[in-house]
């Protein structure tokens, strides 16, 4: 057997690098250190008053100067999402020991999701528009808000000339790039991809219309730290947060041929839609379910050899209640014997860019042997019974991980992670 290819004979693919920078840390590490010692990254909001919004708080990256990684003059032009990607790539191109600006460029390619983009530009600027005339409306106005440019950054900081594209799947967004990235290499159109997804939303708008929706916490402005409680009996909605996480996937012949650090192996993907509700999941989970199973099947691994389950889990009454549901109805009884947990109880739900940083997390627990907690579960709930990692890391020994995203509008993702072992076993 080829060592270097699957069970399928597709090749197989390493992550090599990672970069994130979240509520809870400017880097991986210090994002998950503290996601292990419940240090929450939620607060009151200050990037606009939001003292008369019925949710006052949210997971804000703090103290991010964009002038640390990238030009001023090239920052000016850029969406608060572009600027937190590039400062995530810029991270994990370093971690992967590769050089900023790639060799091999038009076989290096770029898949970087968000759900929403540059929009505070575009208000920005019809704001600009309206009070001061079309004179003092930036010239930049337009390209800098497209969904897009968070990739269009990222390859132009890299000179990757291959593949490039955006995932917008809502709050599936960051999962599914990182699958989307690793087909590119499954059939041979690149042999290395800088994935993952981004978001910077904290804005008038979104906690307006979130608020509207009844979909966020509103029982915690006082206790921020305390507001975002996945599969607590007391959770009442979602905290708003931003950030990005960006990987490094390289096929594990090309990893291994320039002597790469292998973090772990990306195994499989699924994504699934519920054709249901634009706001509302499937009750019946059935669209989290296929996409979990599908990726199982993708990543050819069994139901019995997942380890740990990093949750969508995002304390709101339905999406926890329906996930413990769809985990259950798929792994039956088994389901009781994984391990589950929600990173976003401290860092909120960074929508575009959740799935990319869970699944860092995802491989980190794989590189060290520990399982982040879901702080804040204080109260059970009848309805969310399983194993949910509470208030504590767990040290275990992994072998598999899936990390789930279940998106409005129905876009349901799945990765498969697994603990890389090289020829001698090790």
């Amino acid at each position: 057997m080829n060592r270097l290819l699957d069970g399928r004979g597709r090749p197989r693919i390493a992550i090599t690098g990672m970069g994130a920078i979240t509520p809870v840390g400017h880097s991986v590490n210090e994002s998950w250190e503290n996601a292990l010692a419940g240090h929450s990254g939620i607060d009151v909001i200050t990037q606009f008053d939001a003292s008369d919004m019925p949710c006052r708080i949210a997971g804000e990256v703090k103290d991010f100067n964009p002038r640390d990684y990238i030009e001023f003059k090239e920052a000016r032009r850029m969406s608060r999402a572009s600027q937190l990607a590039v400062a995530a790539a810029r991270m994990a191109l370093s971690d992967a020991n590769l050089p900023e600006e790639l060799p091999d460029r038009d076989r290096a390619g770029v898949v970087v999701g968000t759900g929403v983009g540059g929009f505070e530009k575009a208000d920005e600027n019809m704001l600009k528009y309206r009070s001061q005339g079309l004179s003092r409306v930036n010239p930049f106005a337009l390209t800098s808000s497209l969904l897009n440019m968070p990739s269009h950054h990222v390859s132009l900081i890299s000179k990757a000339q291959g593949p490039i594209s955006t995932v917008v799947a809502a709050c599936a967004t960051g999962t599914q790039a990182i699958g989307e990235a690793a087909e590119l290499i499954r059939r041979g159109s690149a042999d290395l991809v800088i994935a993952g997804g981004v978001e910077g939303l904290i804005h008038v708008a979104a906690i307006a219309g979130f608020s509207a929706m009844r979909a966020l916490s509103t029982g915690f402005n006082d206790a921020p730290e305390k507001a975002c409680r996945p599969f607590d009996k007391d959770r009442d909605g979602f905290i708003l947060s931003e950030g990005a996480g960006i990987v490094i996937l390289e096929s594990l012949e090309h990893a291994l041929r320039r002597g790469a650090r292998v973090i772990a192996e990306f195994l499989g993907h699924a994504s699934s839609s519920d054709a249901f509700h634009v706001a509302a999941p499937d009750p019946e989970g059935a669209g989290a379910m296929r996409a979990m199973r599908w990726s199982l099947e993708d990543a050819d691994t069994a139901l019995d050899k997942v380890d740990y389950i990093n949750a969508h889990g995002t304390s709101t009454l339905m999406n926890d209640a329906v996930e413990t549901y769809a985990i259950k109805k798929l792994f039956g009884e088994e389901a009781y014997n994984i391990a589950i947990s929600s990173t976003k109880s401290v860092m909120g739900h960074a929508m575009g860019g959740a799935g990319a940083i869970e699944a860092i997390f995802c491989a980190r627990a794989l590189e060290e042997g520990i399982i982040p907690p879901t702080w804040n579960y204080d109260t059970p709930d009848p309805d969310c019974d399983l194993d949910y990692v509470p208030n504590a890391p767990r040290p275990a020994s992994l072998k598999i991980t899936m990390s789930n995203s279940f998106g409005l509008g129905g876009q349901n993702a799945c990765l498969v992670l697994g603990k890389y072992v090289d020829s001698d076993g090790n």
